[in-house]
């Protein structure tokens, strides 16, 4: 006898593959997980990017870092975040979708509450920064365990589309705590409830700041979206597998491979987004650059979120070449105007520059995770010949995922070594060139490997 669709919080029969259940029960579960996810990775992903800002205003209050240290302060939460999500990605066919969700969203209030009191007082170690920093990561591990949660929910045609949907809306959170964070820390939005303010100065100038505001005012957004995971999100019995049985994904030549690429797409976003507002700060200092600092990663999650659909009609190996070809020129554009940066309006070329290579890495974020499980579905067709469609799609469901959530840990390195390089290039020599220049030959490593692979008239699997 077919069990109850859901039994409590576990949901025992899950059939999205097949029509009538998932006209009639499966779809309005899985509209209701994905709505409740959405803000949980908005959220994770704003308080791992916080010091994308933070960093750009200490200097203002009193606190005496150094450039190269204020670039390790905004490049930390991308190691630990990156490390975190190669655990994390394992994790919700291990524990389940809706307890692990919870407990992750509920794990941010630890840096939002620590930065708050940290930057209240300039003669905080620069040891707690570093803490606090690496704390941070938490918001960046969380993603990693996104696409199994998404996907296990959705029927094969529905994929490209949600996972787009997903993770478009999760990466708006970085724009989201740009756009926020510098409007938030100039009001006691939260009066006496959050401490006095601090005094900054910029040049002749001063005026008051509630930098903890940066941290503080994250807190009861995550309170409710933790209460919201655990109250309306629900587990997939069938979906559980032991790290064991996705660790198979080591074996597989592909999923090494999209993790190049993916380090490509999305590394370049995070990247981007944790290192922009301190390289056009030291760059263009004549600039308030912080006022336009959320516009790159708002227009990446956009068209993140409004492209998937190319991939589904095209091919997403087709659209990731064109992404790479395009990051390729955008790169070249930065370097073109860092070289001019003297000249009026150079500015403008550098930061449309930036908006343009935002732009691409949000298409290839797309076109990348529509690939991961087009790749696998043929693979397994070769790799489990004697096996029924319904094993061979069941299993190529179970890799793929495990991909996506490990490529996603491999590619979030990118929010360490972006903002890093540019760091250790301006201390070894004065400009940030250097680290563009390995990011150009990176992206046409990328562009050969796209097409040598996936798009070729002889690729081994063309997608």
């Amino acid at each position: 006898m077919t069990q109850p669709a859901v039994s409590g919080a576990v949901l025992h029969d899950w059939r999205p593959e097949e029509g009538v259940f998932w006209e009639k029960t499966g779809s309005g579960i899985a509209r209701r997980n994905l709505l409740v996810s959405i803000p949980a990775l908005l959220l994770a992903f704003a308080v791992w990017q916080v010091w994308s800002v933070v960093v750009a205003k200490l200097p203002l209050v009193g606190f005496k870092f150094s450039t190269n240290e204020l670039f390790w302060l905004a490049a930390l939460p991308g190691l630990s975040g990156a490390t975190l999500r190669a655990f994390y990605s394992f994790m919700i066919p291990i524990i389940g979708g809706r307890k692990w969700t919870a407990l992750t969203t509920a794990s941010l209030l630890v840096p939002a509450i620590g930065i708050g009191f940290a930057v209240q007082d300039a003669t905080t170690p620069y040891w707690v920064f570093l803490v606090l920093a690496l704390l941070c990561g938490f918001g960046g591990g969380n993603f990693a365990s996104s696409p199994w949660r998404t996907s296990a929910f959705l029927p094969e045609v529905a994929k490209g589309s949600a996972l787009a949907l997903n993770a478009g809306f999760g990466n708006l959170g970085v724009s989201v705590v740009q756009f926020v964070v510098p409007l938030v820390i100039t009001t006691a939005i939260f009066g006496s409830l959050a401490g006095t303010p601090q005094i900054a100065t910029q040049g002749s100038k001063q005026f008051d700041l509630w930098l903890q505001n940066a941290g503080f005012f994250w807190v009861p957004f995550v309170a409710a979206s933790a209460v919201a995971a655990w109250v309306w999100m629900n587990d997939i019995a069938s979906a559980k597998a032991s790290f064991r049985e996705q660790a198979t994904i080591f074996k597989r030549k592909h999923c090494w491979i999209m993790c190049w690429l993916y380090i490509g797409t999305f590394g370049s976003f995070i990247g981007y987004s944790a290192g922009f507002p301190l390289l056009a700060k030291t760059q263009f200092p004549q600039v308030d650059a912080l006022q336009y600092a959320f516009l790159g990663p708002l227009v990446g999650a956009i068209s993140r979120a409004a492209t998937g659909w190319i991939s589904d009609k095209y091919g997403g190996g087709r659209v990731t070449l064109v992404a790479f070809v395009a990051m390729a020129l955008g790169v070249c554009g930065v370097l073109y105007f860092l070289g001019h940066k003297s000249e009026p309006n150079a500015f403008w070329g550098f930061f449309a520059c930036f908006i343009f290579l935002f732009f691409f890495s949000g298409v290839g974020n797309a076109s990348t995770f529509q690939m991961i499980p087009a790749i696998f579905r043929k693979e397994m067709k070769r790799l489990m010949p004697g096996a029924t469609e319904a094993e061979q799609v069941r299993q190529a469901e179970k890799e793929a995922a495990a991909t996506i959530g490990f490529t996603s840990a491999i590619a979030a390195f990118g929010a360490f070594f972006i903002p890093k390089s540019y760091g250790t290039s301006i201390s070894m020599t004065g400009a940030p060139d250097g680290a563009l220049i390995v990011f150009l030959v990176f992206y046409l490593t990328c562009v050969l490997t796209t097409w040598w692979f996936y798009t070729r008239a002889r690729a081994e699997i063309r997608c």
